[in-house]
């Protein structure tokens, strides 16, 4: 058998950056790995012993399959709680990872060639579980100058009469902008008009650093699934456990959906996830911390390097560093780093082509010590 037995959208599959990035990880030794966005955190202690106790004393079985009765309690709780906003429990799905429930969501919403909006520089799964749910991808820029904010007249530029879904992602991946109030509104405001559904990724939610984080579904509760999880802001991301709130009747065609995927999530990684967000007002603020500290030590690295430059990190646990200075593509640049010093980058090509080029991230999922030594190594290269 050879690959002409594959299915012909995977013959000559598109080139995939991050994974790239991944096998050039693995390949040199002594690097210094800013590539990937999984944190350097153990996950607390509690939540282990939480969900170990659980286990021992029987959770061992499948739950329901859009989660136990507990884990969609605790959901409704958590967003009443810290939000403000009721939901049901027919609305909340436990998935594996957030990007699970985007994927469920796409294939319930979308019919073939239907026009997904999506904001520039993106998370580049996106892309690909649009097209693997039979979509379009559309992509709308944002730019450094504007601080990656969606201009809501371009979004309105992009709509036609094939558009279904927009995509949001704030705080952002890659930028660490952080969507304004007004900007959140003003979407809210076309999705409404226009009859659009929002996919908001919030699994950044915690790492707002310099305003109040706010939820997309508290504009268009109607129009919103939000998809999220516990993966970064409370340093769980090997638990792969996240959730979606969604309309009842979205969550239901989602649910005949992956049925016939995962049926369920991990019984442990739910355990250990209602423990967490029972006690995130202690468990998160540390993790959040650490990372806000590091973004604050990269900017001052960043500034004492000709050749780097980078606006201030509003979000996240990344920084988007514009290097037109260099002269160099994302690709070339990340190549060349990673050859001279050791140090691995994303390019920024990866997250979308038409700014991307000019930017590499960094994931600050390093101490700040090897963070220092990143830098230090950078501030001998010349461009």
């Amino acid at each position: 058998m050879d690959k002409s037995k594959i299915a012909r959208r995977f013959q000559q599959p598109a080139e995939n950056l991050l994974m790239n990035i991944a096998i050039l990880a693995k390949e040199k030794e002594d690097i210094i790995d800013l590539s990937i966005g999984d944190p350097d955190l153990i996950t607390d202690p509690t939540i282990i012993e939480a969900a170990y106790t659980d286990v021992k004393n029987g959770a061992t079985n499948y739950t329901a399959p859009d989660g136990s009765k507990e884990f969609l309690s605790t959901v409704v709780d958590f967003y009443q709680k810290k939000y403000g906003l009721s939901v049901e429990c027919n609305q909340v799905r436990a998935t594996v990872g957030a990007m699970h429930g985007m994927y469920l969501v796409l294939q319930a919403l979308l019919d073939p060639e239907d026009e997904v909006i999506i904001h520039e520089p993106y998370f580049s799964p996106y892309r690909e579980q649009v097209i693997l749910s039979g979509g379009k991808p559309v992509f709308v820029p944002t730019y450094e100058e504007k601080g990656f904010q969606l201009d809501v007249e371009d979004l309105k530029a992009a709509i036609t009469d094939r558009t279904k879904v927009i995509v949001i992602n704030s705080p952002n991946n890659p930028t660490g902008a952080v969507f304004s109030e007004s900007t959140l509104k003003k979407i809210a405001e076309v999705a409404i008009e226009n009859e659009l559904y929002i996919i908001s990724d919030e699994i950044y939610e915690d790492f707002s650093f310099k305003e109040k984080f706010v939820p997309m579904a508290r504009f268009a509760p109607d129009n919103t699934i939000t998809v999220s999880g516990v993966s970064k802001g409370f340093a769980m991301t090997g638990w792969r456990l996240g959730y979606m709130i969604a309309p009842a009747y979205i969550n239901q065609i989602a649910g005949l959906i992956n049925e016939n995927i995962t049926y369920s999530a991990p019984t442990a990684s739910q355990r250990g996830a209602i423990y967490a967000l029972k006690h995130y007002e202690q468990l998160v603020p540390p993790v959040v911390e650490v990372f806000k500290e590091r973004l604050a030590y990269v900017e001052k690295r960043v500034a004492e390097i000709p050749y780097l430059s980078l606006s201030s990190v509003s979000g996240s646990m990344y920084a988007f560093i514009n290097i037109s200075k260099s002269g160099l593509d994302s690709v070339t640049f990340v190549e060349e780093v990673l050859e001279k010093s050791g140090v691995l980058f994303v390019p920024g090509k990866a997250f979308g082509e038409t700014i991307g080029d000019n930017y590499i991230r960094l994931a600050a999922t390093q101490p700040l010590e090897i963070l220092g030594e990143a830098f230090d190594r950078l501030a001998k290269l010349n461009f």
